[in-house]
This record gives C-alpha cells, sequence and structure tokens, in this order.
C-alpha cells in the first residue's frame, strides 16, 4: 500500500512538472500577431483590372516623366479695388440734391450722369458726372439730401483690374520679391488667377506681425471681386527634375509611400523616395523609371482591392 501510494506522488509530481514545462515552452515561443496574419492571408503584391474596370473606377493614368516643380508659399489675402482706378465724386458747391440718376453697382461711362445739385449759393442746378468709365462702388447721398464739398457722394472705380493684398508673416518675408509669380484660389471653384508681385509694403501690422504683399490681377470677367478674401500660392522658384508624378498618385501602404505602377493588366506598389513638391506634382529620387505608366487618379481604389486581396498573389 506505501509503494503504491508513493508511486501515485511521484506520478502526479511528474505531471506537475512535464505541464510546468509546457507552459514555460509555450510563453517564449514566438506568435503571429493578428495584422500579422491578416497581412498575409488578405493583402496582395498585385491588382489585376482591366481596362473596362479602369474606366469604370475613374482610375488616370500618366507616364512618369521629367517636369518643372514649383515650389511656394500658402497665404491669405483680400481683394481691393485697384485705387490708381479710383475716384471720389464729391460735391463742388454746398446744396441739395434734386436729382440721383445712378445707384451702386451700376456701370458708367466716362461723362454719364450720376445727380444733380441745386447750390446754395446760386440756386443753379450743377451736374455730378462719373470722372472715368467704370461701376458705382458707394453712394452717400440721396434726393433732396443736403450735400457739400466735405464728403465725397459717389465712388466709381474702374474694376478690369483689382489689387490682390496679401498677408506675409514676417518669418516669411525674406523668401518674398518682387515679381514672384502668386496663383489665386478664388474660391469659386474656377480656376486659379495668376499675377506677380508688384509692390512689397516697407512696414509692416503691428497686430498680425505681417506685411503687405501686392498684385494687380486682371479681372475682365469679373470673378474677383472687391471685399473677398482669398488663398494664395506665391510660386517661390522653378526646377525643372527628371522625374515626376502627381500627387494624387501617391499611397501609403503598409506605412510606406508607393505608387501603383501598371505592368500589363497589373498594379504593383512602388515605394517611392521624394523630393520637391508643389500644388499639383511631387519629384521622384528613387523608385520609379521614365516612362512607367502609373495610377495619377483614383488610385485608393487599387490600395483598396491590394488591401482586400481580391488581385493575384504573384
Amino acid at each position: 500500500m506505501k509503494k503504491l501510494i508513493r508511486f501515485s506522488v511521484f506520478a502526479l509530481a511528474a505531471l506537475a512538472l512535464a505541464y510546468s514545462g509546457y507552459r514555460m515552452l509555450a510563453s517564449t515561443s514566438p506568435k503571429s500577431s493578428p495584422t500579422e496574419k491578416s497581412e498575409k492571408g488578405e493583402r496582395s503584391e498585385s491588382v489585376v483590372l482591366t481596362d473596362a474596370k479602369i474606366k469604370i473606377a475613374g482610375i488616370e493614368l500618366e507616364t512618369a516623366a521629367a517636369a518643372v516643380i514649383r515650389p511656394g508659399m500658402q497665404v491669405n489675402g483680400i481683394i481691393q479695388p485697384n485705387q490708381e482706378k479710383l475716384v471720389q465724386v464729391t460735391p463742388r458747391f454746398p446744396g441739395i440734391v434734386r436729382d440721383v440718376r445712378k445707384r451702386p453697382g451700376d456701370v458708367v461711362q466716362k461723362g454719364e450722369l450720376l445727380a444733380t445739385v441745386e447750390s446754395n449759393q446760386s440756386l443753379t442746378v450743377y451736374s455730378l458726372t462719373a470722372p472715368l468709365a467704370g461701376t458705382v462702388i458707394d453712394r452717400q447721398v440721396a434726393l433732396g439730401e443736403y450735400v457739400s464739398e466735405q464728403k465725397p457722394a459717389f465712388v466709381v472705380a474702374d474694376l478690369s483690374t483689382v489689387w490682390a493684398d496679401l498677408s506675409v508673416y514676417r518669418r516669411d518675408l525674406p523668401r518674398v520679391h518682387l515679381g514672384d509669380r502668386m496663383l489665386l484660389d478664388v474660391g469659386d471653384g474656377g480656376p486659379s488667377v495668376e499675377a506677380k508681385i508688384s509692390y512689397l509694403s516697407p512696414i509692416g501690422t503691428a497686430d498680425t506681425q505681417s506685411a503687405l504683399a501686392r498684385g494687380v490681377v486682371d479681372n475682365g470677367d469679373g470673378r474677383l471681386r472687391p471685399g473677398l478674401f482669398v488663398s494664395a500660392r506665391v510660386v517661390l522658384s522653378e526646377k525643372k527634375v527628371p522625374l515626376a508624378v502627381k500627387l494624387s498618385a501617391l499611397q501609403t501602404f503598409e506605412n510606406r509611400p508607393v505608387v501603383f505602377v501598371r505592368t500589363g493588366e497589373k498594379f504593383k506598389p512602388r515605394e517611392v523616395e521624394l523630393g520637391l513638391k508643389d500644388a499639383e506634382l511631387a519629384e521622384v529620387l528613387f523608385g520609379l523609371d521614365q516612362g512607367d505608366e502609373y495610377a495619377a487618379k483614383n488610385s485608393f481604389v487599387i490600395k483598396a482591392e491590394m488591401t482586400k486581396g481580391t488581385g493575384d498573389n504573384d
């Protein structure tokens, strides 16, 4: 009986020792994380897309090639009337307004009648006329009102050109020069409006710690309305690079910047090293070759397909 008890105790001790060793071994063995399993089991190295699928997905293809990169600086500003083409129309003699012909927004020709005033001195009626062709942008008189030479009655401006007044912060002032190109985003969904910096203020503004950079902008189509804010990109320099792609082609795949290159009907991610950038293009220092065809628009569709693992495994 004693022998049986000793054998049972020994057997239990051996089992306990074996289980302890198994636990230690299991705890030190490497395990695959859910992410790794997902990547191995779901992701693919390429995606097959026919021309028909490419068209349906709205993917646009471009060819990697040399380009001109225009790095710039984003600033904000406001559209102002061109003060060199703006005139305040002031009564010559004090008197009473007997007729008002024009209101703000009216387009007038040079010499066109704006209003008539009866002089208090001679009791004769004289005319206020437009000194230049343009648009009435302000009126400070009403019928029967007393007016004098102390206050303008009308303001007429030629809005065929306007000023784009940009605020440049102090740290950026050394980078901005007369003649630099500016690309204005009007905010109406239309294309950018181009102009050049023609004036840099020699003094700054204490409240904003910025200085004024101004461009005279053509406004023949009337898109630019004085008083509205705009954003602008000041082009600081231009550099021709041997290889560039559109910014819309860049995607992050497995924490790497990639471009999806097409070979036959397959798209594969190519890791790229980037250089200079502007609003549309990015210089490619490594990862692509001249003539590579890549997905320039809606490249995220390819990334989504690859993540789902719907492509071919190579």
